[in-house]
């Protein structure tokens, strides 16, 4: 039977869907399922004053109040700043359609607005969308430990960009995020312990009640993939649909809810050093199978041009053009390869640029959406806080130049560059008072659909299968793409298989695969008649930036994250 809130009314496109997917599994309702002891004290649900973000915009704002510590309703509260855009189909709505955009650290309320056409034209015609700023971060009550952004920019400004080189880097950064630790304990050391991933959750379970959904429906990206994945094992009995996009393992992030120090990075357990190796290899060869006119940095072959990107960072690394080191331009490559159109064409032309010796011209930012602060301040302790308050990374400043070397050899350079994204947690100040660790596996009313691209940069599908092993109930759909999530590396094939599971319930086939619409340096005709929902994106590229896709805080500096 359809799951809650599907309809069984199809309509041409749908049509067409339900004879691709004949052989797919409908999600089936189960009686309530115990979350294992309140997770939550009762609160009431927050009330939603929606109106237009801005004169005449298409999306509305609010804000929701909330318990700092759930483990005292009553005590100090704190803000959410939530958007949403109505269903374009009043006439047909299901309900709400709600949206983390990851990082850690990702504004919901600028990611969206700047993202939504990204989402298949049924799901926007059949939800609400809703999205929001995480507590700690952006345009909600946030952790900022910094007295104003001059002062902010000038301790980035003091180390490496990308990761440190060498032992005058390396003693920087480490005292930058000591200092960094020690200016968030000083300024908001009570924020600090209530920005975990399991207090998010717990916020979206009242963002549901406060829309009037009987149960949740979800799509999370990268870091999202978490938090849903934290939601549905809090509240089992709350989840009609969840989409996990570019996935996180959560055993892995958690170390295994292991009480023993952490001997490695959060990013080496989840493998990122190793699939980013793999994206960049197949971008370079994918860039060295095409002519110049469509890749600057091609060098006529696929192994020519891998030779040639590793001549390009040993001259960096002996001498830098303008600003851009060997690390910064490795911080480059990962980043960019998030949204692989416009973003590794991009790229093409900044390491061709580089590879003549000129500093490269900056990727133009996207217009800002219209919204009431497009441009908020979103310092890296706000990722940090969450990220390191969550999953424990080593504490000895010093491993971490250990560490990066061995991943090295087995990653290259982008396994130095996942290593030492881990590094502020090395002097982090706090842990989270509410956290959740698992287990992963409890049963939910209805299963979880897991998408995962078999060439990220960030999330590899190692990480997807693991997710849906770990999961009581879910249905892997493996994208064969290059870049950092389904939803901004578009595939006609994905779309229609996650209309159909969000709209009515319908997973695909055991062991469906679909392809990515455009693989980067394609031909001219192919790229005018492929994907779908790109308009959002087309100013992107390597400047996805925000930092929900993490690619902020990694031109910023540090760290990728998703």
């Amino acid at each position: 039977m359809p799951i809650p809130g599907a309809t069984t009314r199809r309509r041409g496109r749908v049509a067409v869907i339900a004879a691709l997917v004949t052989c797919s599994a409908v999600l089936t309702g189960q009686g309530p399922a115990t979350a294992g002891g309140d997770p939550a004290p009762a609160v009431p649900a927050p009330e939603l004053e929606w109106s237009p973000c801005t004169k005449g915009s298409p999306f509305d704002c609010a804000t929701a109040q909330v318990p700092l510590d759930y483990d005292e309703p009553a005590g100090r509260r704190i803000e959410l700043a939530v958007v949403k855009r109505k269903a374009t189909g009043p006439g047909s709505r299901i309900g709400t359609l709600f949206f983390n955009p990851g990082g850690p650290g990702g504004p919901g309320t600028v990611q969206m607005p700047q993202n939504y056409e990204s989402f298949p034209s049924e799901v926007r015609e059949r939800f609400d969308i809703v999205s929001w700023d995480p507590r700690g971060i952006g345009n909600s009550t946030a952790v900022n430990c910094f007295a104003s952004p001059e002062e902010a920019a000038e301790w980035n400004a003091g180390k490496a960009a990308g990761f440190p080189v060498g032992q005058k880097e390396r003693a920087a950064f480490a005292a930058a995020y000591e200092e960094l630790g020690r200016r968030c304990e000083q300024r908001v050391p009570e924020l600090l312990r209530h920005v975990s991933t399991a207090d998010s959750a717990r916020d979206l379970e009242q963002l549901r009640r406060a829309v009037g959904d009987r149960q949740l429906t979800y799509y999370g990206i990268s870091y999202g993939t978490y938090l849903g994945a934290t939601y549905a094992n809090l509240f089992p009995d709350k989840v009609r649909a969840m989409v996990f996009d570019a996935d996180w393992d959560p055993r892995a992030w958690t170390d295994n809810a292991s009480d023993a120090p952490a001997r490695t990075t959060s990013f080496q357990r989840l493998g990122s050093g190793r699939s980013a190796e793999g994206a960049v290899e197949r971008m370079l060869t994918l860039c060295g199978s095409a002519p110049t006119e469509r890749c600057a940095f091609s060098a006529g072959s696929p192994q020519a041009t891998l030779d040639k990107y590793e001549r390009l960072l040993q001259r960096l690394r002996k001498e830098p053009v303008g600003s851009w080191t060997y690390a910064g331009t490795v911080a480059d490559v990962v980043s960019s390869l998030y949204v692989v159109r416009p973003g590794a064409e991009n790229l093409a032309r900044r390491l061709q640029d580089l590879w003549e010796g000129r500093v490269p011209t900056p990727t133009p930012f996207p217009p800002p959406p219209p919204v009431r602060d497009p441009n908020p301040y979103l310092g890296e302790e706000q990722s940090t806080a969450v990220f390191c308050g969550d999953s424990p990374n080593p504490r000895d400043p010093g491993a971490y130049h250990t560490l990066a070397e061995e991943e090295a050899a087995r990653a290259g350079d982008t396994g130095r560059y996942w290593v030492w994204a881990s590094a502020g947690c090395a002097d982090w100040p706090a842990v989270a008072e509410d956290s959740y660790r698992g287990p992963w596996d409890r049963p939910t009313a209805n299963p979880v659909l897991v998408i995962g691209n078999t060439d990220d940069p960030s999330t590899p599908l190692s990480a997807a299968r693991a997710m849906t092993r770990e999961l009581a109930d879910a249905r892997l759909l493996i994208h064969d793409a290059v870049g950092h999530t389904a939803l901004f590396n578009p595939s006609r094939c994905v779309d229609a298989r996650t209309s159909r599971y969000l709209v009515d319930g319908v997973l695909p086939p055991t062991g469906t695969t679909c392809r990515q619409d455009v693989l980067p340096f394609a031909a001219p005709e192919l790229a005018r008649t492929g994907g779908t929902g790109t308009a959002a994106l087309a100013g992107l590229g390597a400047a996805l930036l925000l930092v929900g896709g993490g690619v902020l805080a990694a031109v910023r500096g540090r760290r990728g994250g998703g």
